[in-house]
């Protein structure tokens, strides 16, 4: 399957022609061919903050697109199975922005598809499916999500282990559905992972995407949420950690399309140790059709040490005159030294007061996934991380 959209004049193979400059989000070229997109360089708008280098075997090479192994809890009214690239639920929800996600399109053999169908009964349905040991050779993946009309439920995608991987995964959410996704990273330190997020919701459909990256040496997440449906609701959350030489990053996309929709956007990081760094990038689009909407997006970053560098973009656009409300906000700074002062003026030392800060700061996003078992864990992991370098003030206010 090849789909490729164009909105600009230029008719020649992109490698071909001179760059058109894209005023909107929307108009960016897009194409499931990885031969239509140039090869890049990191002077791109998209690429400017990814060190290129290290992933170039997911945007250049070839990629190993055969199925894997992967493990899946059982629930009721959940069903997971390979289909052919033939599938018509294929492309439905997005199609690649960039060479890393058009690459892997173009190589996988087979999507995985996880089925979630309505459930009368009412009771909730949480499903996780796990991947681990993907190997160092480069790979690509394709999943497919496709969530019934009605149905709720929350899916977890757990990432461990080894990985050279470019992926693009596809939500499909039916009218009045309700899902929450938590795409979890927890690679080996020296694992590469470029992933391209793609959900679109119908009328009254309800998502929560909450991206938690707490390992690997390069992670590139990049949701995107197309709010098709009248009166959809889409909530974009992320935490991470990133240590010295670790490379987070995020590109958020949300598309108000449909009338009386709602968005909100909240990325939290934190980050320590030479040569950490994290990119979040938001764009909020609200079309001409989208009357009434009503949305929001913030990222904050906690920089623990010197050394360590965030940079945040908030991005809005708005093409019609009757909304809501639209906003964005982005800060990044050390610790607040009122906070301080508040725990060591109660007797806590410095070093467990600066601990309490950051597992605090990040908490936020962590108690919003749901599942109380898998928030335990996380905020684990997080304390695992704080004990790993000492945490100490940085010296400046704010790394850009």
């Amino acid at each position: 399957m090849t789909q490729s959209t164009q909105t600009t004049e230029a008719v020649a193979p992109t490698h071909m022609r001179a760059p058109v400059p894209v005023q909107t989000r929307s108009e960016r070229f897009t194409s499931t061919d990885v031969s239509e997109f140039p090869a890049v360089t990191g002077r791109e708008p998209m690429w400017k903050y990814t060190p290129v280098a290290r992933i170039q075997e997911l945007t250049t090479g070839d990629l190993d697109g055969s199925p894997y192994v992967y493990d899946v809890t059982s629930a009721k009214g959940v069903s997971t199975l390979w289909v052919g690239r033939e599938d018509s639920r294929i492309g439905r929800a997005g199609t690649p922005e960039d060479r890393a996600s058009a690459n892997a399109w173009t190589a996988f053999e087979q999507a995985l598809l996880v089925s979630i169908s309505a459930d009368l009964s009412g009771d909730h349905r949480e499903v996780t499916v796990s991947r681990s040991g993907l190997g160092s050779a480069p790979r690509a993946a394709h999943t497919v999500v496709e969530v019934a009309e009605g149905a709720t439920a929350t899916l977890i995608l757990q990432n461990t282990g080894a990985a050279h991987l470019t992926e693009n995964v596809e939500f499909l959410l039916g009218k009045d559905a309700d899902l929450t996704v938590v795409s979890l990273q927890e690679w080996d330190d020296d694992a590469l992972h470029v992933a391209a997020h793609f959900a679109r919701l119908a009328e009254g459909a309800r998502l929560k995407h909450v991206a938690i990256t707490l390992g690997g040496g390069v992670v590139r997440l990049n949701p995107s949420a197309h709010l098709a449906g009248a009166r959809s609701d889409a909530e974009l959350l992320g935490a991470y950690f990133a240590d010295a030489t670790q490379h987070l990053e995020q590109q958020v996309y949300v598309y108000h399309d449909g009338p009386e929709t709602r968005s909100r956007v909240t990325y939290k990081g934190a980050l320590q140790g030479e040569g950490a760094r994290t990119v979040w990038i938001g764009d909020v689009l609200i079309g001409p059709k989208a009357v009434g909407t009503d949305t929001y997006e913030q990222n904050r970053n906690l920089v623990l040490t010197d050394g360590a560098r965030a940079d945040s973009v908030p991005n809005l656009e708005i093409e019609t005159g009757d909304i809501v409300g639209a906003g964005h906000a982005s800060a990044t700074g050390r610790f607040d030294d009122e906070q301080l002062f508040y725990l060591q003026s109660r007797g806590i030392p410095e070093e467990e007061a600066r601990r309490l800060v950051v597992r605090g700061f990040l908490a936020e996003i962590v108690q919003q996934i749901g599942s109380p078992a898998l928030q335990e864990r996380l905020q684990a992991k997080i304390e695992a991380e704080l004990e790993t370098t000492s945490v100490t003030a940085a010296s400046t206010e704010a790394a850009h």
